[in-house]
């Protein structure tokens, strides 16, 4: 187990930048043979804007991670965090580390997203898409993400968790990730079946419903527990679904610039959350 954690504790930067690429392009080709819907739309232009939006990101997400790397030198050296409160097998604390990031750092924080209204008006970008693909999943706001990263921050100093546990859950994420904005047509019996622990891209298909109160549910990334525990969880005909955001439903979704201005845009009006 120690090797297996270590492999990703020196995961180089191009080998983590690969696993995006491959998660990108696995879910890309499978869209092409088995897609759930028929999008009318340019691909390579809508995923420019959604890859732009991912390489400012990415600089974002290696300054940030050189810029936290004080803060796990300073957990190892002072022992602090929950972890170092009771003793374990490594691959539990491991799973009590993925549940704790995955309901701080992906389910809590998208909650807050939705319900505080200048967080709020960062995430519209995401939800501005009015093609749902797997290239929507790398589609945030520069700022959006800083919260994100702050919260898996504040999930890491809790629990006191080693490097290696949070670059294993970044790997993970990064799947699931793709996974659930994929425009995948599953057989129904299996998406429900495994949405019943795991998010699938049906169930995360109704949190893109351009309408609440569908647009304010299944806020999980890797486990949909924590939307049946708190009652966000959702699961109904996705024929009903219509992609995009009704407030922001007159700007040009596949600008760069004009999602970047978003959330400084006054004409882009917020509804009471």
């Amino acid at each position: 187990m120690d090797a297996f954690l270590s492999f990703f504790e020196t995961m180089p930067v191009w080998q983590r930048l690969g696993w995006v690429v491959f998660c990108i392009s696995l879910f890309w080709i499978l869209e092409g043979y088995y897609s759930k819907f028929k999008l009318s739309y340019k691909k390579w232009k809508h995923a420019s804007v959604n890859f732009s939006l991912l390489a400012l990101v990415m600089v974002i997400n290696v300054i940030f991670g050189v810029a936290t790397a004080g803060v796990f030198l300073w957990l190892h050296e002072s022992q602090f965090g929950l972890l170092h409160l009771f003793e374990a097998p490594i691959w539990l604390k491991l799973l009590l580390s993925l549940l704790v990031l995955d309901l701080i750092a992906q389910y809590g924080v998208h909650y807050f997203l939705h319900k505080v209204t200048w967080m709020w008006r960062l995430h519209l970008v995401h939800h501005t898409d009015k093609n749902v693909d797997v290239t929507t999943g790398t589609r945030h706001h520069p700022l959006d993400f800083i919260l994100r990263e702050f919260f898996a921050l504040f999930a890491v100093v809790i629990m006191g968790m080693p490097i290696s546990f949070y670059f294993f859950y970044r790997i993970l994420s990064v799947l699931f990730t793709f996974w659930t904005h994929a425009n995948l047509n599953l057989p129904l019996w299996f998406d429900k079946g495994l949405s019943y622990i795991f998010v699938t891209p049906n169930m995360h298909k109704f949190h893109h419903h351009y309408q609440l109160p569908w647009t304010d549910s299944n806020y999980g990334n890797m486990l949909s527990i924590w939307d049946r525990i708190f009652g966000t969880f959702v699961y109904d005909d996705t024929n009903k679904i219509t992609y995009g955001v009704d407030i922001a439903d007159h700007t040009n979704n596949e600008s760069f610039s004009v999602q970047l201005k978003i959330p400084f845009n006054k004409t882009v009006k917020s509804k009471p959350r």
